[in-house]
This record gives structure tokens, sequence and C-alpha cells, in this order.
């Protein structure tokens, strides 16, 4: 388990940080459906694409962590998961958005109970690499 937070972590890092990039650089053609939005939302959508930058950074300092720590895999996974009930309250507020994005949103609904899961495996194993150093009764 482990290993499989290890990887997932870096993962997350390495998508959002092109992924935020590519905001930074296209504004709206970034996003399905909206090349049309204007001027205001195109430069909303840099902004946050550079957010993203920073969100995707995160996950790579936490993934660099020995053992990756389990309080900083949960806030990450939690912001997540926020985007995704985020998704949800404009899908029940304006209705269905492009495909893509509702595939976005199961994405962020889904993977974050993963990330709850797994936060302190690496936190476990180091613990239990510690204890069977130091003999019982010491």
């Amino acid at each position: 388990m482990a290993r499989a937070l290890r990887v997932l972590t870096q993962l997350m890092g390495w998508a959002c940080v092109p992924i935020g990039l590519f905001h930074v650089a296209l504004g709206n053609a970034a996003i399905p459906g909206a090349g049309s939005a204007g001027t205001t939302v195109d430069s909303w959508g840099r902004f946050m694409g550079a957010g993203f930058v920073g969100y995707g950074l995160a996950w790579l300092w936490a993934a660099r962590q020995r053992p990756i720590p389990a309080r900083a895999v949960r806030w990450l996974a939690g912001v997540f998961l926020l985007g995704g009930v985020g998704r949800l309250l404009s899908l029940a507020v304006h209705g269905r958005p492009h495909w893509f994005q509702i595939a976005l949103t199961v994405i962020e609904l889904g993977l974050p109970p993963v990330f709850f899961w797994l936060a302190d495996a690496e936190e476990r194993t180091s613990r239990g690499d510690l204890e069977a150093a130091v003999p019982a009764g010491r």
C-alpha cells in the first residue's frame, strides 16, 4: 500500500503541474466548451491554472518526503474532493456541462477516498520498521 501511495502521489503532482501550465498558456482554449467565454473568464482561468500548478507542486513535495506525510495527503485529497463537490453544485444549478467535465467530476469524487484510505500507508510502514529495529522492553 505504501508503494501505491507513493505512485499515486507522484502521479497527482505530475498530472496537475502540466494541466495548470496548459491553462495558463491557453486560457479559455484549455477548457472544453469555453472557447467563447470572454476575457474575464479567460483571465480567471489562467490565474486558476497557476494555482493548479502550485497544487501539483504540493503533491510533488509530499511525494518527496520520507515517509509521505498522511496529513498533507489528506489535506490535498480534501481540496481535490472539494473541487468535485463544486462541479456537482454547478451541475445542480446550471445543468450538464461538456462530457469531459463529467469525467473529471467522477475522478475528483472517486480518487480522494482512495487517498484517504492510503494516506498513512508509509507512516505505518515506517513505524513498523522502527518497532522491528528496537527490541521490545527496551
